[in-house]
């Protein structure tokens, strides 16, 4: 029995497009109602979120049953935190801050089974082997892994080429706010330098053969992204989803 088919690699190389939702809760039952939203994959964020190993795992125990995939957001692109996450049951890893083409190499070296990378050969008691019985995990594991990198400051465009060069690779999350930070523009996507820098990012990507991919807050930005050719775009974060629904509730019957 080979490792599991992994379908949001799989839509994102038949040029898909996917539409997502980050999630910051960082609980598992959280996970498990936005899994019956019907998104196509779902952000588990491990940089900015609360989250451990353990409620990282929680959550995707709470999403095997949704049709919505999972991408686990690593802190940093440390080598051991991607192992422990692909351990865990992670088949799709999203990668911040990644400025080098070197950097991009090591990350899918840290995803693969030697003799193409260093992941640890240790998941045989793990939720990625489904605990032992995946026979044929090892040998069939790096094909259905799938690593999205980061791109989300100057230095970062400035090696974009050279991180889209990358076996491996299989996208580019452009990260708006720490973009637009990093130009000058204080997390203000909007600003028209800022959105030159994205729809041209997107397009030196999308001839590379990889997927781009960025979250927008608003209507206008997700629409603006929408437009520039997105492929898997991310709409809204579940802890603003609801601060902003129940603000509109209090706000509607608190008038009278």
């Amino acid at each position: 029995m080979p490792a599991p088919k992994n379908s949001f690699k799989q839509a994102l190389a038949d040029g898909q497009k996917l539409i997502g939702c980050w999630m910051s809760f960082a609980e598992g039952p959280v996970a498990e109602i936005m899994g019956t939203a019907g998104f196509d994959w779902l952000v588990l964020d491990g940089e900015h979120a609360p989250n451990d190993l353990r409620s990282i795992r929680d959550q995707l125990i709470a999403l095997s049953a949704s049709d919505s995939q999972p991408v686990v957001r690593v802190p940093i692109g440390e080598a051991w935190m991607i192992k422990q996450v692909l351990d865990a049951g992670a088949q799709t890893v999203l990668v911040p801050m990644v400025e080098t083409g070197d950097q991009a190499r090591e990350l899918v070296r840290a995803c693969r089974y030697p003799p193409e990378g260093m992941r640890g050969v240790g998941a045989a008691g793990g939720r990625a082997t489904m605990f032992g019985s995946i026979p044929d995990y090892i040998a069939t594991a790096n094909d259905q892994i799938c690593l999205l990198v980061q791109v989300e400051s100057r230095a970062g465009l400035a090696a974009l080429d050279d991180i889209l060069s990358v076996e491996g690779v299989d996208g580019v999350f452009i990260g708006p706010a720490d973009l637009s930070t990093d130009m000058g523009y204080k997390g203000d996507n909007t600003a028209p330098e800022v959105r030159a820098a994205i729809a041209d990012a997107f397009s030196r990507i999308k001839a590379a053969g990889k997927a781009p991919g960025i979250l927008g807050t608003t209507e206008e930005s997700i629409q603006a992204f929408s437009d520039m050719g997105a492929q898997f775009l991310a709409v809204g974060i579940d802890v603003l989803v609801l601060a902003q629904a129940a603000r509109k509730l209090s706000a509607r019957w608190k008038q009278g």
